[in-house]
């Protein structure tokens, strides 16, 4: 196989994964606002292509310490080597796009699209350099995130904390004595199909940087035992608790082992993926319980325990589960506290960025639509849309 032509493919289905972000959030929330979710994904890429065109793409890719810099894309069309372009714009997106879903049903549009420019125009390009950038002083220490648990899920699981938190929970989320209440999106169906095409399109993500065919063959097979163990736990610890198996916290299992897998993929063998998974499907659901119902952070699709939680968890993994020099493989401990380093620096770093992003944000133009807005819908308040679904909308015959 042309390893070349595989990493441009890789790519297109990472950008696939859009498609995929966007059915899971629409089907986990409520129908008035499925036009909204639509264009949220859809800018997160659109804008997020500006902006790393404008800047983004030279502070990952540049020479540098802190920050990237030094290339030039605008004047250098020859010289510029567009597969990178375009294969780290479309993970650049994938941080930004987490965001979403734990914002959903409240967010101010245009609020939105400012967080998603700045996002792609420096905040995530700035952390990535330190792993994937042309001198990525995180990776000469040792640190190993090969498809990005860290760079891309952490970030956005942290970012999409700070944002719920900022913005208040859903009218209706809790009941006065602050007991979480269940607020059922509107179709199951449209969210399972967008966790089956986040799986498929996993494949690319964490695949299409692999060097050659071989190592490809292992990310395949740890993408796939890893997410499907984490269902299955996730299945058994909510039949468990609650008497019966969940669907919409095993399709989140699914996603949280892919997650958790996303760093070690290459460097985990199938005992190792197999651990990671076990235990992502427990978290995701344990973390889930935990942001809703002690931090009352409402976060209507999981992306902070999906992302969050387990891009910690997945991160830490490599250090106990490398197979050349993780901690249970007799690699002594130094791999880990480089794991743990990097997840200090790349949350700190996310912490400080996104929480005065949103705080200036709040202060200004404000994150949050009325509460007459909210229950209207904001398909029909924010973009003037009567339905995601008009033939579903009664209407009287004149």
């Amino acid at each position: 196989m042309d390893m070349s032509v595989w990493y441009l493919m890789g790519a297109a289905l990472v950008f696939f994964m859009q498609c995929g972000f966007a059915m899971v959030e629409a089907g986990f929330t409520r129908s008035k606002n499925v036009g909204n979710i639509t264009m949220k994904n859809l800018m997160d890429f659109c804008i997020g292509t500006v902006a790393f065109y404008l800047l983004g793409y030279n502070l990952l890719c540049g020479d540098g310490g802190f920050i990237g810099w030094g290339l030039n894309p605008f004047a250098h069309f020859g010289e510029t080597d567009w597969s990178g372009f375009v294969f780290n714009l479309v993970f650049c997106a994938t941080a930004a796009t987490i965001v979403s879903g734990a914002m959903a049903e409240r967010t101010k549009f245009i609020t939105y699209c400012i967080y998603s420019f700045i996002i792609s125009l420096c905040v995530y390009p700035i952390e990535a350099h330190w792993v994937w950038g042309g001198t990525p002083w995180l990776t000469d220490l040792g640190f190993t995130d090969f498809a990005g648990s860290a760079c891309i899920h952490m970030v956005g699981g942290i970012t999409a904390f700070i944002g719920a938190a900022m913005l208040g929970p859903r009218i209706g989320k809790y009941d006065k004595n602050g007991k979480p209440r269940p607020i059922l999106g509107h179709n199951l169906l449209i969210g399972a199909l967008g966790v089956f095409i986040l799986w498929f399109g996993w494949y690319g993500f964490n695949g299409a940087a692999a060097t050659d065919t071989m190592q490809l063959s292992q990310i395949f097979a740890t993408t796939t035992i890893a997410p499907a163990v984490a269902t299955c736990t996730a299945m058994i610890y909510t039949w468990i608790r609650n008497g019966k198996p969940d669907v919409s916290m095993s399709l989140n299992g699914s996603l949280a082992g892919l997650v958790a897998i996303t760093a070690g993929c290459a460097n985990v063998d199938a005992i190792g993926s197999f651990i990671i998974g076990a235990i992502a499907g427990v978290l995701v659901c344990v973390a889930v319980y935990f942001v809703e119902d002690k931090l009352k952070v409402d976060d209507p699709v999981g992306a902070v325990a999906v992302h969050g939680c387990n891009g910690i968890w997945g991160t830490i993994a490599v250090g106990l589960f490398d197979y050349k020099d993780g901690l249970f493989y007799g690699g002594g401990v130094h791999h880990l506290l480089i794991q743990l380093l990097g997840i200090l620096c790349i949350a700190g770093w996310t912490i400080i960025t996104m929480g005065i992003v949103f705080t200036v944000l709040k202060k200004t133009i404000g994150l949050r639509v009325t509460a007459q807005e909210e229950i209207e819908g904001l398909d029909s308040t924010e973009h003037g849309l009567e339905s995601g679904y008009p033939d579903f909308v009664s209407r009287e015959l004149h």
